[in-house]
């Protein structure tokens, strides 16, 4: 069983990222079938259908990495793999789709344990980044120490309730069946949440859920 994925896509020009990559990938789901890619060629040839889960690697030989992650969002969980820990590299990638931001300086017993996290909606990041994202989205105070909110960014109460429930992991679908209202809805309210809170993503509306204390 691999758990809640059964096939990836490992894409990295280096044959040994790509292994240790992979290796993580069989520790964290035992029993998912691969498909390893050298080159962003290589991977577009590989997205159809498109894989439930895609490791990438942002500085491909033929083209950025980025691009692969913006063909597969919303049709596949991209999580990013790579060296760059600075924010040129880092908010490019989500806002085009990644749902994860892995470095590579750690071991792949370390990379699987943040891969597991997906299935309780966690978002694989490693620990700088995590932290640099904090950071990023940590509200600025005026004088006073009160923050600078602009009003207009403000969420409702039923906005901040969709924002709690999609950190958690959960999907549109199941937003809208515990809150009796309609996918279609549960999608307009992410727009509205992800205008108001400037995220793109999934990783980092949950990054944003657990600054404000909505998940645990």
């Amino acid at each position: 069983m691999s758990g809640p994925f059964d096939r990836a896509l490992v894409v990295d020009d280096l044959a040994s990222s790509r292994a240790w990559l992979a290796q993580a990938l069989v520790l964290a789901f035992p029993g998912i079938a691969i498909v390893e890619a050298g080159s962003l060629a290589e991977a577009v040839r590989s997205i159809d259908p498109p894989p439930p889960l895609a490791l990438v690697d942002l500085g491909l030989p033929d083209g950025p990495g980025v691009s692969l992650i913006e063909r597969l969002r919303g049709r596949s969980m991209c999580v990013v793999a790579t060296v760059f820990d600075d924010d040129a590299h880092l908010f490019p990638a989500l806002h085009a789709g990644a749902e994860g931001y892995v470095l590579k300086d750690q071991g792949h017993e370390s990379l699987a344990e943040m891969l597991r996290g997906i299935a309780a909606g966690q978002p694989p990041l490693s620990p700088s980044i995590a932290r640099r994202l904090l950071r990023h989205f940590a509200p600025q105070h005026g004088p006073a120490g009160a923050p600078a909110v602009a009003a207009e960014n403000a969420l409702t109460p039923r906005e901040t309730e969709v924002l709690r429930l999609i950190a958690k992991g959960m999907t549109r679908q199941e937003v809208a069946q515990l809150l009796a209202i309609s996918a279609h809805t549960v999608a307009g309210y992410l727009k509205d949440i992800y205008r108001k809170l400037n995220v793109g993503s999934r990783a980092e509306a949950a990054l944003e859920a657990a600054r404000r204390g909505l998940v645990g």
